[in-house]
């Protein structure tokens, strides 16, 4: 991503953190984002690098402002207003909001770690059970069948705003649901202020160890640390950290595949 393009949506996450958010802000957002992706001339139109940024705040205001509240309004004339490079651009930053908008609810009840926990959870659910992941990816079935699935595995276990964002997640065009579940965690560990360790593991971390564990990242990470521990006993002992591209491989299956690389 370009410094510009980094800046713009700083600036967007700025404005909206500014303010409370209200139960409704999210659906909205995400609500403007699909009418923009079914229509490409008005998304054209409000990206124009040629039109004034007010004219396109106009006409996002008075295409939208009958139909979402002021708050909702203000993000979509604020994002019409800014210079994108491309129509997709501002869709994506867009969705961006919305997404953050959901995780900025449950961060005002004081549940934003458990939405990111959950997840989380139903992002490994979905990747490591193949039928389960070709039935929630089928893009030849209709949504709502794949939303009501959701519902079924997800409602009255985890909390509203999850049961949201999953079900927003089949809607991913570039990559597979548990990838696009990941981007919102990693949002949600951003608007708390941590940085997400991925931990591997061949058994599952007691209390104890997970808590020298979090100090020992925390300190070498320089931030506050938001652990996603996943059990796999393949790793043969050991841990597999991965925080940003940074891997820290300590697990005895790494070990024995760097000897096999050095000697092949």
């Amino acid at each position: 991503m370009s410094a510009s393009a980094q800046a713009r949506r700083d600036e967007l996450d700025r404005d909206l953190d500014q303010a409370p958010v209200s139960h409704s802000l999210g659906g909205e957002l995400f609500a403007v984002v699909d009418a923009l992706e079914s229509s490409s001339a008005l998304r054209r139109a409000l990206s124009d690098p040629a039109a004034a940024a007010e004219a396109k705040a106009g006409l996002a205001n008075r295409v939208f402002g009958p139909r979402v509240s002021p708050e909702a309004v203000g993000v979509i004339t604020k994002a019409s207003a800014l210079h994108w490079s491309t129509p997709q651009d501002l869709v994506s930053a867009l969705e961006r909001q919305a997404v953050r908008a959901e995780l900025r609810l449950a961060e005002q009840s004081g549940g934003l770690a458990g939405v990111n926990e959950e997840l989380f959870r139903f992002g490994r659910t979905i990747a490591s059970d193949r039928g389960l992941r070709d039935a929630i990816e089928n893009r030849n079935a209709p949504l709502e069948l794949r939303e009501r699935l959701v519902d079924q595995l997800l409602r009255g276990k985890v909390g509203e705003g999850t049961v949201r964002l999953a079900k927003r997640a089949l809607r991913a065009r570039e990559r597979t649901v548990a990838m696009t579940l990941d981007s919102y965690g990693e949002l949600g560990a951003e608007l708390a202020n941590r940085t997400i360790a991925k931990i591997t593991a061949a058994k599952p971390l007691d209390a104890d160890q997970a808590t020298r564990l979090q100090a020992a990242l925390s300190r070498l990470a320089g931030r506050a640390v938001e652990m996603q521990v996943e059990v796999d006993p393949e790793v043969l002992g050991g841990l597999r950290v991965q925080i940003g591209d940074q891997i820290i491989e300590g697990t005895v299956a790494g070990r024995l595949e760097d000897a096999r690389r050095q000697i092949a």
